[in-house]
């Protein structure tokens, strides 16, 4: 409560000293609630203003109001507990100070008022003489009448007074409006407005409370959710650090949504000691949501235009409103507030109010839903639509809770059956496909038991996940495949059911895609469709791709047939930020394992510049999650560990809860061709725990978890194991038809291992296989990677042969690593000479840029004399902060040489590390990398 409050101390000390030389002052510290007025006095004087002070203190109370010099009689009552036995009984004597209980402010006898005053005046100069006096008093607009004249008095007449005066005053209270309260501050005091806290001292909270630096989202969300205000960021902080949170970005959401009691309760004391119009007027926006227009509220309310304009004002003064426009509360917590100071029957009678108040006013669907939801109204005829409609628009906002919440509601108001309630189930299924794969099918599946019109039916099924690299449970499959007999095939219909059709042949021909029959059916039907597929629905998008995806995991297309079909389909759909539930992710898939993906890259960037949800608020997670996914494949096919591990990670932390249905299949998937490349067995081990917990995952997910469950044991040194286990992949896959190598790398590892153990015919028998596929296939990484496996099988001119052609290839590739790992094998072939340097050096750039600094130190890049890590691999933050740390400093002088946070920094040397390759700070320290960062020692 004490951050950033440098302006505040600096003031009483001056008073202080100023007090010291015979010179009086008076401060007074005013602002809304929580800002720390009152912890400001608690700490006041300052270590070095204290010596040698004489302190009195008084807090004043609603309840002492009326107690006539209350406060003067707390500030003298402090003075003589401190004070020496003999020098306290003669003040207690005094009679300058006795006075004032015959007095009790009820005098009308200007001069006998006058006396009082000047007397108690007198004895603070007789007091003050000895050493000079800080007066505090906390909470003024509470302090009884006479003590306020009396301070007013002194404030007035500073002259012969070693006195230094510093209260605090709440913004906004009645009590501060009243006249000697007016005559306090008409004296000339020096007013002082405590302002909210920065970011930087919310990551010093964060800091202090956790015992940890915070994550950039979890200290903004914190920030954002209290304004900066001290008690509300305190007790949010606090409540967190007690429920045993972590200061991480997966927490950040927690910020807006948690409500801790102790701050309840402090807010709803605020509000009791309020008017009758603030009470009404917080009741009336509580009853609201807490954001409906000023006029609604003061109907509600009950109040009159010139009623309602004070109160609004006076919860502005108070904090507990945001700024100018619209009135919201700062914080849930005051909605919990004025809850507490209201009986249950009254919050309920005025609920039913306010919801008919907003219908019968046009207020948006999305407000009148959440009022609906959160009070126990009665049903109203209009409300299944208003909240329908307000689901709807959350789902399409990126917030399913919500719009499932709104459904719930509505469903209680339609019991009963019929098409009503079967499209609200239709919609509760899609809000919740994403947490409760189970729910969903559940609702879908009642929803077609009473629904009729068979499109309809259609439409409802189409709500059940489609498992586009999951497998989807029997039952489901049934229903979809009863749903589209019953609508008939596409070609014979127009329309919405035409849509519906074609949608529901694409799931269901890619539920068999296991199946070797229906996967070659698929390549038929696709070949039926002709060079170039309709692609203007969304309908004929969706069977496309699921084609697509088929023909190219059984390797029936070229890539330059899959890439041109891809590409048209990414042209035709639109960049949508929220690509969870559609077929494009197989799109993506496609061209990746074409070699095709610069188009990709493109697209994938134009729909992330689209989203409107907030990760760091908790919405649209899942398509957060699926777009890092995406991106991670994308760059993982360019080579770029570096940054696919990054995407990888943010899917781990973006992703919600524990795995279900589709979504976790699919981000097992591309996390696990991730963790294949990077070769990090922790990261591998928190992939396969997290593929282990997905809900039928299906083949490609298996396949790929199989992988790298055996890159593992070959990491252990397992390689029979591991020879196995990639082995039985590969029969898996085969047995399905799934030939493609650019999807599913088996061969390639399996070749290694027969090599590894010694087996060259079957190491060679595979590898002229792979280079056979890749061959027919046609992409330059899969083709180039089968060359570079060759000819590390084979010797003399046919190897070096071998590994020249793969060079050749994989330079008209996107994915650089391959290139590196080809040059590398390349050099070390040739043994020595320039033309081996030169294919060492360039492998090691390549590598280093891909960040796989291992390959540079296979390289030989010390002995070759090769450049260290080119500057342009390091962000122009991370250069800053390594050369910082080469000239020794601390992560704490280097936060505040850059003005960033010490998390900030760590985060910069973390990635850092990683891409040079290097264990730590040691390594840094010692110039082993500063050539290439321009660093001199």
């Amino acid at each position: 409560m004490l951050l950033e409050r440098g302006t505040e101390f600096t003031a009483a000390g001056d008073a202080l000293r100023a007090a010291a030389g015979g010179r009086a002052s008076c401060l007074l510290l005013t602002g809304p609630v929580g800002t720390g007025r009152s912890a400001l006095l608690r700490a006041l004087p300052g270590p070095a203003d204290g010596e040698g002070v004489r302190v009195l203190r008084a807090h004043a109370a609603p309840m002492e109001a009326d107690f006539a010099f209350g406060v003067a009689h707390q500030l003298f009552d402090s003075l003589r507990s401190r004070a020496p036995r003999e020098e306290s009984e003669r003040w207690q004597d005094d009679p300058r100070l006795t006075a004032i209980d015959r007095a009790g402010g009820t005098t009308s006898d200007a001069a006998e008022e006058w006396a009082v005053l000047e007397g108690l005046r007198s004895l603070l100069a007789d007091i003050g003489a000895e050493a000079p006096l800080l007066i505090l008093v906390d909470d003024l607009q509470w302090a009884d009448t006479p003590s306020l004249r009396w301070l007013a008095h002194l404030v007035a007449r500073p002259h012969g007074l070693r006195a230094a005066v510093v209260g605090t005053l709440r913004d906004g209270d009645p009590g501060g409006r009243r006249p000697a309260v007016l005559d306090l501050l008409d004296a000339g005091p020096r007013v002082l407005r405590p302002a909210a806290l920065t970011p930087d001292a919310t990551r010093t909270l964060v800091l202090e409370r956790f015992g940890t630096p915070g994550d950039e989202e979890f200290t903004a969300a914190c920030h954002d959710a209290t304004g900066g205000n001290p008690l509300l960021l305190t007790s949010l902080l606090d409540r967190m650090a007690a429920d045993g949170d972590e200061p991480t970005a997966a927490h950040a959401g927690r910020a807006y949504t948690l409500r801790p009691p102790l701050l309840t309760e402090r807010l709803a004391d605020c509000l009791r000691a309020q008017s009758r119009p603030v009470r009404h007027l917080a009741e009336a926006l509580a009853a609201l949501g807490g954001h409906a227009g000023p006029d609604l509220a003061a109907e509600l309310a009950g109040l009159d235009p010139w009623e309602a304009d004070g109160a609004l004002a006076d919860l502005h003064r108070l904090g507990l409103l945001t700024g100018p426009g619209e009135p919201r509360f700062v914080h849930r917590a005051v909605q919990d507030a004025v809850a507490a100071s209201t009986t249950p029957d009254e919050r309920r009678e005025q609920h039913e109010v306010a919801v008919d108040l907003l219908h019968r006013h046009g207020a948006p669907a999305a407000l009148i839903a959440e009022r609906l939801v959160e009070s126990a109204t009665a049903p109203r005829p209009w409300a299944a639509a208003i909240l329908r409609e307000a689901a709807e628009t959350a789902l399409r906002a990126g917030d399913p809770e919500t719009a499932a919440r709104a459904l719930r509601r509505a469903l209680q108001d339609t019991p009963e059956p019929g098409p009503d309630r079967a499209r609200l189930l239709a919609d509760l299924a899609a809000a919740v496909r994403d947490t409760d794969a189970a729910a969903c099918e559940r609702h879908v599946t009642q929803a077609v038991s009473l629904l009729s019109d068979p499109t309809e039916r259609a439409l409802a099924a189409l709500r059940i996940p489609p498992a586009f690299l999951g497998a989807l449970p029997a039952p489901a499959i049934a229903l979809l495949r009863r749903t589209a007999g019953e609508l008939g095939p596409a070609a014979l219909l127009k329309g919405t059911a035409r849509e519906a059709a074609l949608r529901l042949e694409a799931r269901l021909r890619h539920a068999g895609r296991e199946d070797p029959a229906e996967l070659g059916a698929s390549v038929l039907r696709l070949r039926s469709m002709g060079e170039e597929p309709a692609l203007r629905s969304a309908g004929e998008r969706e069977l496309a791709a699921v084609l697509l995806y088929a023909a190219a995991v059984s390797g029936a297309l070229t890539a330059a047939e899959a890439a041109r079909l891809g590409h048209r389909i990414l042209e035709h759909e639109p960049a949508a930020p929220d690509r969870t539930h559609s077929a494009l992710p197989l799109v993506v898939l496609a061209l990746c394992g074409a070699d095709s993906v610069d188009a990709v890259s493109s697209w994938l960037t134009a729909g992330h510049r689209l989203r409107a949800p907030s990760p760091a608020r908790g919405d649209g997670l899942v398509a957060c999650a699926v777009d890092h996914a995406e991106r991670a494949l994308t760059l993982l096919a360019q080579g770029r560990l570096t940054q696919a591990r990054e995407h990888a990670e943010r899917v781990v932390v973006d992703r919600p809860g524990e795995p279900e249905g589709e979504g976790s299949a699919a981000f097992a998937v591309v996390l696990a061709a991730v963790a294949l490349e990077v070769r990090d067995p922790a990261f591998s081990e928190r992939v396969l725990a997290l593929g282990g917990r997905c809900r039928a995952p299906g083949l490609v997910t298996t396949s790929m978890l199989g992988l790298l469950e055996a890159s593992l044991e070959a990491g252990r040194g397992d390689w029979a194991d591991a020879l196995e286990t990639v082995l039985s992949c590969g029969r898996q896959l085969a047995a399905s038809g799934w030939h493609s190598s650019a999807l599913f790398p088996w061969r390639p590892w399996a070749v290694s291992l027969h090599h590894r153990l010694g087996d060259s015919g079957a190491a060679r028998a595979l590898a002229d296989e792979e280079h056979a596929r890749a061959e027919r296939w046609g992409a330059p990484a899969v083709l180039g990677r089968a060359l570079r496996l060759k000819g590390r099988l084979y010797g003399g001119g046919r190897g070096e042969a071998l590994l020249t052609e793969a060079v050749t290839v994989l330079r008209g590739s996107a994915n650089r690593l391959e290139l590196a790992r080809a040059l590398q094998e390349l050099g070390r072939r040739l043994g020595g000479g320039p033309r081996a340097e030169a294919a060492l050096r360039e492998a090691g750039e390549l590598a280093v840029a891909c960040g796989v600094p291992r390959l540079v130190k296979r390289a030989g890049r010390e002995e070759l004399g090769a450049p260290g890590v080119p500057a342009a691999v390091l962000t122009p933050a991370e250069r800053r902060v390594v050369a910082l740390v080469g000239r020794g400093l601390t992560n704490q002088n280097i936060a505040r040489e850059l003005g960033v946070s010490p998390r900030a920094v760590e985060k910069h040397l973390t990635n850092s590390y990683r891409k040079l390759g290097i264990r730590g700070r040691a390594e840094l320290a010692a110039g082993q990398c500063g050539p290439a960062l321009g660093m001199t020692g």
